[in-house]
């Protein structure tokens, strides 16, 4: 009988200690986070910066439109021009010089003191703007437009005006040759006329 009680004592203090160990095992567990660290934006991509021009090569006298995209905003872009001679200079005229040392091709009067070689643009909202230029020499440009820390450069090709073609021999013969076969057809109807009239005269005194 004391051995029965001893053994149900036994049985039954295990049991009170294996309650508490399988109510912690069966309770949820935290699940471990897979990221440790915050998500990162997306990396920065800068618009690019563009000079470009309507046209590639224009002729003395002719404007073109110059366009800068990807400047910041609402800036002030300043443009240079950059002259380099495309042929030696006519005998007797000397290429200009600038104080950087440069040269400038010489250009008729009438095109002189009509274009700067330096101005600015105004960029709008979205760092675009849009500007005419009419070169006053001849030669490859090079446009430079620099914002507060972004540039871009465009070329253009300034041909001399354009010539009349000029009159070749063969155009002027040709009409000298028409004209003196018209002559010669001219003297020879004279002629005729002139024989044909004495001939009427002297039939007249034959009768």
């Amino acid at each position: 009988m004391r051995l029965s009680r001893i053994i149900m004592a036994l049985t039954v203090g295990l049991a009170v200690v294996a309650v508490p160990t399988a109510a912690g095992a069966a309770a949820p567990q935290p699940t471990p986070s897979a990221t440790t660290d915050p998500p990162q934006p997306p990396p920065y991509t800068p618009q690019l910066t563009s000079l470009t021009v309507n046209r590639p090569t224009i002729y003395l006298g002719e404007t073109v439109v110059l366009t800068g995209t990807g400047f910041r905003g609402n800036e002030t872009v300043t443009i240079s021009v950059t002259v380099t001679p495309l042929a030696a200079p006519a005998r007797g005229q000397a290429p200009a010089r600038r104080s950087d040392g440069s040269t400038v091709a010489m250009a008729p009067v009438a095109y002189q003191a009509s274009a700067p070689l330096t101005f600015t643009a105004r960029t709008n909202g979205e760092g675009r703007f849009t500007k005419s230029y009419r070169p006053s020499v001849t030669g490859l440009l090079t446009f430079t437009a620099s914002g507060r820390d972004r540039s871009a450069s465009a070329e253009l090709q300034v041909l001399d005006k354009k010539q009349p073609l000029p009159v070749t021999g063969d155009s002027i013969g040709t009409p000298m040759k028409l004209g003196g076969g018209l002559v010669g057809a001219g003297a020879i109807m004279l002629l005729l006329t002139l024989a044909w009239r004495r001939r009427q005269r002297l039939g007249g005194v034959a009768h």
